[in-house]
């Protein structure tokens, strides 16, 4: 007869979002990208003074070798940044990430996949000429993604040091966001309240996902991984109602009234 033994745990591990920041490395010049990631720190230290980040070497026309990432991610670290995995790509980053002893994260990959990696689609047949000029169809509607899951509320206020995720869907916050708290949709976010803290859409690369805010005094903004800082925000917008969201790979700030 089997006796079962009653023990607890050594630790609890559980899988759950966290909030790491993105690095798409465009150079190996080191000191270029130190000097960078420095200044970044001293302007917004509460957001970036030893943040996680991750790599992403998929910018570049050929994968570093050994030496050269290590030499990068000194660099990093002594900017002030923490580099904990690398960017899923080729097989050549994973080789990379084993001689770094880093983990890979496949979740930016969708995000950052090149253009040139994706078979081109058959070009479409030419209209007929007709003699009669068809009516321009109607914009599309600015939808969150396709497949949209139905939107998440939150009623409670978010407070610091929390976060509030809405996967595949947008995400409604009807109180205050606070001072370091941080809220995150694949779609869109709408603020009813003030926010304080962090709001980053779009947060699986949808570039039409857009924030709406009733009173803006953010930390960061972010639209499919383009963002701001405060101090990049505009003084005369803050404590405004404000919308934002990404155009021509630029994100935009403006005022609802």
């Amino acid at each position: 007869m089997s006796t079962a033994i009653d023990y607890e745990q050594a630790g609890e591990l559980k899988i759950g979002q966290v909030g790491i920041a993105n690095l798409r490395v465009r150079t190996l010049d080191v000191a270029q990208l130190a000097a960078e990631m420095r200044d970044r720190v001293q302007r917004a230290p509460k957001l970036f003074a030893r943040a996680a980040v991750i790599l992403d070497f998929g910018g570049l026309s050929k994968t570093p070798d050994v030496d050269t990432a290590r030499k990068l991610v000194a660099g990093l670290r002594e900017a002030g940044v923490l580099p904990v995995a690398l960017a899923y790509g080729t097989r050549e980053i994973e080789e990379l990430a084993a001689a770094l002893e880093l983990p890979l994260l496949a979740k930016f990959r969708a995000q950052y996949e090149r253009t040139g990696d994706a078979p081109a689609e058959p070009a479409a047949p030419a209209p007929r000429a007709s003699s009669k000029t068809a009516p321009e169809p109607p914009p599309a509607p600015a939808v969150s993604q396709q497949g949209a899951a139905p939107g998440m509320m939150q009623a409670a206020p978010v407070r610091s040091g929390q976060q509030v995720y809405a996967e595949n869907s947008d995400l409604t916050v009807l109180a205050t966001v606070g001072a370091g708290a941080e809220v995150i949709a694949d779609g869109s976010i709408h603020i009813y309240g003030a926010l304080r803290g962090r709001a980053l859409a779009g947060a699986q690369g949808n570039e039409k996902a857009r924030i709406f805010c009733r009173e803006f005094h953010a930390e960061l903004v972010a639209v499919a991984g383009h963002y701001k800082v405060l101090e990049d925000i505009p003084k005369d917008l803050r404590g405004k109602a404000v919308q934002v969201w990404l155009e021509q790979g630029q994100l935009r700030i403006a005022a609802l009234d």
